[in-house]
This record gives C-alpha cells, sequence and structure tokens, in this order.
C-alpha cells in the first residue's frame, strides 16, 4: 500500500497568498560577499528585509567609524547584535543633502545607549520621499529612538 498525499490545490494557493499580505517582521538577511575570492578584500555588505517584504542592501561599519557629517544621503540603520551574532534593529533615520536633514549626534548617542555597535548604511534610495518610505518601512515604533 503507497502513502498517498491529497493536496487541496485550492488550500495551498488561498495559505501561500495568506503568507504574502501577512505583515512581516523587520530582519536582517545576510548576503555572501566576495570573501572566498583570491586577491579581493571582502565586501562588508548585508540586507534588511523591511515589513513590506522589500529588500535593502546595506554596507555595514563600525559604528565610531563614519562621520556622521559626510554621510550624504543614506538610510542609516543603527544595529546591535546579540551572543549569537543575530542582528537587532536600534535605530533607523535618513540623511539628506541638507545640514538639517543629516543626522544628528544625539541621534548616535542615543543608538549607542541603546547598544548599537554597528551602522548599517542604505545609499541606494533616489531621493527623500523613497528614503523616507524606507525608514517607514523599517521603523519598529518600540525600537527606534529617533521616532521617539
Amino acid at each position: 500500500m503507497a502513502n498517498k498525499r491529497a493536496l487541496s490545490w485550492s488550500a495551498a494557493l488561498r495559505d501561500l497568498k495568506d503568507g504574502r499580505t501577512r505583515r512581516q517582521d523587520v530582519r536582517e538577511e545576510r548576503l555572501r560577499t566576495t570573501a572566498g575570492l583570491r586577491g579581493t578584500p571582502a565586501l562588508a555588505l548585508s540586507a534588511w528585509r523591511g515589513r513590506s517584504g522589500r529588500r535593502y542592501v546595506v554596507g555595514v561599519h563600525d559604528l565610531s567609524a563614519p562621520e556622521l557629517d559626510e554621510m550624504g544621503e543614506a538610510v542609516v540603520i543603527a544595529v546591535r547584535r546579540d551572543p549569537a551574532g543575530i542582528a537587532e534593529l536600534v535605530a533607523v533615520s535618513a540623511s539628506g543633502e541638507s545640514p538639517r536633514e543629516r543626522l544628528h549626534r544625539t541621534w548616535l548617542a542615543r543608538a549607542r545607549k541603546g547598544g548599537a555597535t554597528e551602522m548599517h548604511v542604505h545609499r541606494l534610495a533616489e531621493d527623500e520621499a523613497e528614503r523616507k518610505a524606507i525608514v517607514d518601512d523599517l521603523s519598529m515604533e518600540s525600537a527606534d529612538p529617533a521616532h521617539a
């Protein structure tokens, strides 16, 4: 007697559709880099998946390394890692060309106080409206001191 599994296609399609419409958690999805290639330095890249399901590729920097005044137009994510290496978003903000729009040192101080040790920078947004949409997509009210 062979094991046969009855599959209801309508139920499977409904479950698939429900899975796509459900709001997703904001999370990091690590990218493979060029670390395995000879003669090239490893690129510090990662990606974040927003609540919408969109993926944002970021460069990973030590929180103390970059100068915020020279950041330019970008979405900046302050990140802390747990002992297992899982990233947790501490704060997210956008910096623009105008000095008033740039990240303030107070934001950086609050991110550090929240335990952030890394800064993930997304520079592929076309304009201010797209940067704001990305911040909204990645923001989690309880985790974002910049929106408090």
